[in-house]
């Protein structure tokens, strides 16, 4: 390829020769002594490239045929594969008027032309004035990556043109320029080249457009539009006046296209769901094309908003989103990080499949257990007070306990508690054979069998698992298998048959309860079922909710652990689940209506067995055990304040045991409690005092603290 202006340094002797040899070409095209010289070249020609197998870039591409990511190739390219059909017919009449209006009568090599240029050649003291190079001599010259500014190198190439034309149709000689023509420095290729220099596929181009990629590859590093706009901008407004000149193009059209401004730097290419693009290029490294399940639009927007909310809380935290179908299974968006380059939160990490602690994210699941089971319904009532398991005692995420409440509002509070003996009753084994039911991948501690802790975050879970549970719970029970498209296998069959996670109707009941979880401030109540969840320490914030369509998960944190002072799921990942679910355009569906069998009444109204919750082993949390003072604890000094003379009374708290309770201070009675695990008692003084408390079956604790 040639551009007009150029000058061969070289000598009279130099012109003659070259001009000699063109006129050689044309007078013994035939003869022998041609024809031995053409069987030594194409001995040695390259074999022909297929556009199937030719080498280029692996691009990722999103469930319509987006492209979300490309990679370069092996050596460092841009060069994307191409679809003749998906360039703009506008580009190709163009190229074809200005590079060889004869590509589709001429047999490779176009030899009025090659004998103009010469003529011209010699007419204007050795500058080039036009080249004689048709489409096919430029798709040779390309293959074989070799200069052909001498009389050998040209020769080489017609020959080689030849046999291209031999061996390929003209759409496939026109499919390899697309994919192999120069744009300047590692961009090659149409496509590669409007993405880089116009943001766009190149499907739809201006004529402005179509004319700078007409003339870019004729020099393409001294016209680069980053490196010279001015150079790239006087290319094209030549392309233009030729085109005009030989009729392919209205002068009007291309006065309009000289005023359109040209490009000044070149533009990133896509890196939409970063990390899942990558894992496919590693399960698939042979393909050229990967389809995922993922939503272009959508992704592109739950990108934006995790990288927004990142950067409100703390430049080191990160914000993982992902968004399912609760049907189909199709990952439809996929976050890993706020940001793949983001060196303070690590956004190479992709949090979406990290094992992390799911804080209270797993109650809906204990309780849709209860509800299967025959134990409860969402009226029932409950106990929230101090109870000890052994060795362990749970409490509520802010010290305090709520007396009697339904399942329903145990679970829209998130009460700890309520959740912990009703996980006691179903089981911790059960609750995990439910979670691996959900095609998820719990972890709990090497060598342990799983324990109540499971119910309030003691087990590994990653947020894609978690969206997987919600969806099936989403689905009427129903598990789902989460899928993205990036194995080369076929997607996995729907409707088989496999246990579920939870009978229909306790699915119900639990997304109804969760559809009454107060929203945070930017939400709208009932729109979506959701909760939230904040693992210890506040290093895992959670919100996981769906739609009648659509199931989300967020999660907020740093990747390496660290604890972030402040952060919860309602407060930090919250907000962002309800405005990921503001992003779903036409795909929100409202909550399904309850289906036949559920019980919609009051306390009062439900049978006997079901107005108040009891464990199977007859309540034996609160029979079997004695009662306990959980607070003040045996030993203790308690600031009361009498130093300051205005001291506070002293709070004493139970756990365990059988109400009413009886409370005594040095063997003296300050109080009883009918249902109430708490009495309050104002000391005359500071100084040692012993608490103790009596049940109603006659069992007792008692403690000894020291009051100040």
């Amino acid at each position: 390829m040639t551009g007009e202006g150029t000058v061969f340094p070289t000598s009279w002797l130099h012109r003659l020769i070259l001009a000699g040899f063109a006129l050689f070409v044309l007078a013994t095209a035939g003869t022998i002594q041609l024809a031995s010289t053409i069987a030594t070249i194409t001995q040695t020609l390259p074999p022909t490239p297929q556009l199937a197998t030719l080498p280029v870039s692996t691009t990722v591409a999103d469930r319509n045929g987006s492209l979300l990511r490309p990679f370069t190739t092996a050596d460092g390219r841009w060069r994307l594969p191409v679809n003749r059909a998906a360039v703009d017919p506008r580009f190709l009449a163009m190229l074809i008027a200005y590079e060889d209006r004869s590509f589709r009568e001429h047999d490779g090599i176009a030899w009025s032309s090659m004998a103009r240029a010469a003529a011209q050649f010699i007419g204007a003291g050795g500058r080039v004035v036009s080249g004689g190079s048709t489409l096919t001599m430029q798709v040779a010259r390309l293959i074989e990556g070799q200069p052909t500014r001498n009389w050998w190198g040209k020769l080489r190439q017609m020959v080689h043109a030849g046999r291209l034309e031999q061996e390929l149709g003209k759409d496939e000689i026109i499919g390899l320029y697309l994919t192999l023509a120069p744009y300047g420095g590692n961009i090659e290729g149409i496509r590669a080249a409007t993405l880089a220099y116009f943001g766009k596929e190149p499907n739809r181009l201006t004529t402005a457009e179509a004319a700078l990629l007409v003339a870019l590859p004729q020099s393409p590093e001294a016209r680069r539009p980053d490196r010279d706009p001015k150079a790239v901008q006087a290319s094209r407004n030549m392309v233009l006046d030729r085109l005009v000149a030989v009729g392919a193009l209205g002068e009007e059209e291309a006065r309009a296209a000289k005023r359109e401004p040209v490009p000044t730097a070149r533009r990133a290419f896509p890196m939409l769901a970063a990390h899942m693009a990558e894992q496919a290029t590693k399960l698939q490294p042979d393909a050229r094309t990967i389809s995922l399940t993922i939503d272009k639009r959508l992704q592109d927007a739950l990108e934006r908003l995790g990288a927004a909310r990142a950067r409100l809380i703390d430049p080191k935290v990160s914000v993982a989103i992902v968004a399912a179908d609760i049907t189909s299974g199709d990952i439809l968006a996929s976050v890993g990080s706020a940001g793949l380059l983001a060196t303070e939160s690590n956004g190479f990490v992709d949090m979406t499949t990290a094992i992390r602690s799911p804080g209270s994210t797993l109650k809906p699941l204990i309780y849709g257990l209860a509800f299967e089971l025959g134990l409860a319904h969402p009226q029932s009532l409950i106990q929230d007070r101090p109870t000890a398991f052994g060795g362990y005692v749970p409490v509520n995420f802010d010290g305090y306990s709520r007396g009697t409440v339904t399942i329903h509002d145990a679970l829209t509070e998130s009460l700890n508690v309520p959740a912990v003996v009703v996980l006691d009753a179903v089981g911790p084994a059960r609750l995990v054979s439910r979670l691996r039911r959900a095609h998820t991948d719990p972890r709990l501690p090497v060598n342990t069998a799983p324990s109540l802790a499971v119910g309030l975050g003691g087990v590994g879970i990653s947020l894609r698992d978690l969206v997987s549970v919600y969806a099936a719970i989403a689905n009427g029970g129903r598990a789902i298998t989460l899928q993205d498209g990036s194995k080369s296998e076929a997607r996995s069959q729907q409707n088989d048959i496999k246990p579920a996670v939870l009978d229909p109707l306790a699915a119900w009941y639990v997304a109804d309860i969760l559809a009454d979880v107060p929203p945070p401030l930017n939400g709208s109540p009932g729109r979506i079922a959701y909760k939230t969840g904040t693992s210890y320490g506040y290093r895992d914030g959670w919100a996981i909710g769906f739609d009648g369509r659509t199931a989300i998960g967020v999660w907020v944190g740093r990747p390496d652990g660290a604890p972030v002072p402040g952060l919860s799921g309602i407060t930090g990942a919250a907000p962002i689940l309800f405005e990921a679910f503001d992003r779903l355009g036409d795909r929100k569906a409202p909550l399904p209506r309850a289906p036949a069998g559920a019980v919609l009444a009051s306390n009062s109204e439900l049978p006997t067995p079901l107005r108040r919750f009891r464990h199977p082993d007859d309540d034996k949390t609160a029979r079997d055990a004695a009662p306990e003072i959980a607070f003040p604890g045996d030993g203790v000094d308690v600031d009361l304040g009498f130093g300051s003379g205005d001291p506070a009374p002293l709070m004493v708290k139970v756990r365990n045991g059988i109400p009413p309770f009886t409370y005594f201070a040095n063997g003296a009675p300050f109080g009883r409690s009918d249902f109430a695990r708490q009495n309050v008692w104002t000391p005359d003084g500071p100084g040692y005092v012993t608490l103790s408390v009596v049940d109603a079956e006659g069992r007792g604790d008692a403690v000894t603290v020291f009051l100040n």
